[in-house]
């Protein structure tokens, strides 16, 4: 591969949904020409409005300004988009279903089609979700394809996060590439250099894996803590404190993810568990550990029923109002969310359940009818058996308790992040329940 790639500016990103608009956006703002290419006309008429198919805090203002400076555009049009890109990036949002197992047929598609259109001394460059050994079978078909072409294939793990992706983007603490060519590997690395973080090169397999290891490791992290938790309840310890003092053993570290809560949800992490339980079955090895994170974060959703039977016998009859139907705060999507697992579990006891959310998008929360949706939490707290807290929205914290107390059925408060106060909600006359608080 010779040097006309290093010095190519025009990116090319293709899927645009979550990653892909954050990635065109943000590498628009860093000073390339990018083009973000999806095929969904729908998606891409409002994206050269302005407007991103998901809630993400300072995504709209970002296209915005770079459309106006002419640095970011979007189409439906394939081969154009792809036409004298140096670098072609591979967005898609990894698909997941219910059991957790994931579906990259977009990104198969996406790379027939880039055989026949792609520059030579091109680079592709994937940060989508996909199993160690994904990237070389994605050269192999383009090569097979196209024989004559000479291009390379480099890994690059997304490591968003909903509501904080631009952040993430433009400050992150490393950024992995793998590639297996050195050329590529400063090539990818060239793209990057307009981002302040250090870049740690590996092979491919290892770049792929290393994404499978971090959230498999996250996810040990989030079970552990929930299973500490549960543990609190019954004998009376506070798992926040505890998970606190944990926090703070030099061989932990303060940001690793233990305070106690639900069970990880949307399916990122899972899928990994997924990948990685099926690498070792194949290749004969036990993965005991990795399995059983799997199953304990399974059944932490189960949480909320527990501590509903444990104070009303029955959960047939209640009505239960959900404040947070969004995956996480600070974005709008609905996308495997812990509410609407917890909400399903609710309503096949017998519950009526009654939802609010400040931000979800209206297209996903009309999918769904065993619900109903109220356009404030006072409407959710009318007549209610006990509100459950879901998703950590900071109005959340400024709502009038007090004045929701009156209006409620029991003021039963089922707080699953533990964002209140604890001895503030009891002072109100709350029956107030945490995650690991003791009870």
């Amino acid at each position: 591969m010779n040097n006309l790639t290093l010095n190519n500016k025009n990116v090319c990103v293709i899927g645009i949904w979550h990653l892909g608009s954050v990635y065109s956006a943000c590498l628009a703002d860093l000073g390339y020409q990018v083009i973000g290419v999806d095929s969904d006309n729908e998606r891409i008429n409002k994206l050269n409005q302005g407007i991103p198919p998901l809630f993400e805090p300072g995504l709209q203002e970002l296209i915005s300004s770079n459309i106006t400076a002419r640095r970011l555009r979007y189409t439906t049009d394939f081969a154009h988009a792809v036409k004298g890109a140096g670098y072609v990036l591979i967005t898609f949002d990894t698909l997941v279903n219910d059991q957790d197992e994931i579906d990259i047929s977009d990104i198969w598609c996406t790379a027939e089609r880039l055989a026949g259109c792609l520059e030579n001394n091109a680079i592709i460059l994937i940060s989508s979700q996909v199993p160690v050994g994904t990237c070389e079978q994605i050269k192999s078909l383009i090569q097979k394809k196209n024989p004559v072409i000479n291009i390379d294939i480099a890994y690059s793990p997304e490591n968003l996060r909903l509501g904080q992706a631009i952040n993430c983007f433009k400050k992150p603490e490393r950024i992995v590439v793998g590639a297996d060519n050195d050329v590529t590997l400063k090539a990818v690395s060239d793209l990057f250099s307009v981002v302040e973080a250090p870049v740690l090169t590996m092979n491919l397999r290892s770049a792929e894996m290393t994404k499978h290891a971090l959230n498999a490791f996250l996810a040990t992290s989030i079970s552990f803590g929930n299973e500490i938790a549960n543990l609190c309840d019954e004998v009376g310890a506070d798992a926040v404190k505890v998970a606190n003092a944990l926090r703070s053993e030099g061989r932990i570290g303060n940001k690793i993810p233990l305070l106690p809560g639900l069970g990880f949800a949307g399916g990122t992490l899972a899928r990994d568990l997924k990948i990685l339980n099926k690498i070792g079955k194949e290749k004969g090895v036990e993965t005991l550990l990795i399995d059983s994170v799997y199953t304990v974060n399974q059944r932490q959703n189960g949480v909320v029923v527990r501590k509903l039977v444990r104070i009303y016998g029955s959960i047939n009859g209640l009505t239960i109002g959900i404040l947070g139907l969004t995956y996480k705060p600070g974005t709008s999507t609905l996308r495997r969310s812990s509410a609407l697992e917890i909400i399903k579990d609710l309503v096949t006891r017998g519950a009526i359940v009654k939802a609010y959310d400040p931000k979800a998008d209206m297209n996903e929360v009309h999918e769904h009818i065993e619900f109903e949706f109220c356009n404030d939490v006072f409407a959710v707290a009318r007549d209610s058996d006990a509100l459950v807290l879901i998703t950590e929205w900071p109005e959340f914290k400024e709502l009038d308790y007090e004045r929701l107390k009156t209006i409620m059925k029991a003021p039963v408060f089922i707080d699953t992040k533990n964002l209140l106060d604890n001895e503030k909600m009891s002072a109100l006359g709350f029956s107030y329940f945490g995650i690991g608080r003791g009870k």
